[in-house]
């Protein structure tokens, strides 16, 4: 019995309020969960948890994190009571060798970068999760490697879903209501639509050198939000169609895109 090969996902995740409403993001992310095929476990790689190091939760009953402040208490309320994989934490430990990655069994959880798009698409919290951790010290290509070593995953039935934002300026969103997209926004996200499907050595990929676009740091003042995206790209086998389940810019500086291989 084969198992059927588990696309991976890239999703723009926005604000935490996205888990109270009900708008095109959010529905699109809930239509992914009803149409894709369900996988025995979920590896989530969010901007949120971003790390000296790398790690992955190992515990049985990970906690939901509120990772933010400011926001209605209806969304502290909310939990995501998926379980946790050791064992699968135990296999990324080692495809990842020889990356010392540390079997966190008590300190994290999931954050609102994980499970703030699984309550949409998975909203039973039914499916075993666990989430590795970004380490921020290391560059762009690093991470794309590691998506490439992860990739087999997918063949034993595991969704690799990555969630993040590839324009991530909070420093200058518009707050007033005048959503209207900075050009370098839409720029730097046509540019990373343009080169989804890229082929060749990773240090050469446009997309691990983002950073050369004349946008890339206005986009980014941190890469804590674009890395997740290079680890979708690192599982993609060449040939598989990439697709975009949502796009668009909020609030002048913030990517909705999301990307889907397989």
């Amino acid at each position: 019995m084969t198992t059927q090969r588990m696309p991976a996902l890239f999703l723009g995740h926005g604000s935490p309020m996205n888990v109270l409403e009900d708008n095109i993001y959010t529905r699109a992310w809930h239509a992914l969960g009803e149409s894709l095929p369900r996988p025995k476990a979920i590896l989530a790689v969010s901007a949120h948890w971003f790390t000296r190091g790398t790690a992955v939760t190992a515990m049985e009953k990970p906690r939901t994190i509120h990772d933010f402040g400011g926001f209605p208490q209806a969304l502290f309320d909310k939990r995501y009571p998926a379980p946790g994989s050791p064992a699968l934490a135990k296999r990324v430990q080692e495809l990842l060798s020889p990356v010392n990655v540390m079997a966190d069994t008590s300190e994290w959880g999931f954050d609102h970068g994980t499970w703030g798009v699984l309550i949409k698409m998975y909203p039973d919290a039914d499916i075993p999760v666990i989430q590795l951790s970004i380490d921020g010290t290391q560059p762009p290509e690093y991470h794309y490697e590691l998506g490439k070593k992860l990739a087999v995953l997918r063949d034993e039935g595991v969704m690799i879903v990555a969630s993040g934002n590839v324009v991530h300026n909070l420093r200058m969103v518009k707050w007033d209501g005048n959503g209207e997209p900075y050009p370098w926004a839409i720029a730097f996200e046509k540019y990373v639509k343009d080169n989804l499907s890229w082929k060749g050595e990773a240090k050469d990929h446009p997309l691990v050198k983002f950073m050369e676009h004349e946008g890339g740091a206005l986009s980014n003042p941190s890469p804590d939000h674009y890395l997740p995206l290079l680890y979708v790209l690192g599982a993609w086998d060449g040939a598989e169609p990439i697709t975009q389940p949502t796009d668009g810019i909020v609030m002048g500086s913030l990517s909705m895109l999301s990307v889907q291989v397989g």
